[in-house]
């Protein structure tokens, strides 16, 4: 969450508006030691 400022400036820079949906966690820790969680949206 620390990087989430920066995640929106490159996030503008790659999509134009309507800016695609999106999803941000912020946890202590993920399951089993996890280093990546994937969020899908499906249409």
């Amino acid at each position: 969450m620390a990087d989430f400022a920066a995640v929106n400036t490159v996030h503008e820079k790659m999509f134009s508006a309507p800016y695609p949906a999106r999803t941000a966690i912020g946890v202590a820790a993920l399951p089993l030691g996890a280093t990546v969680e994937i969020d899908v949206i499906a249409n």
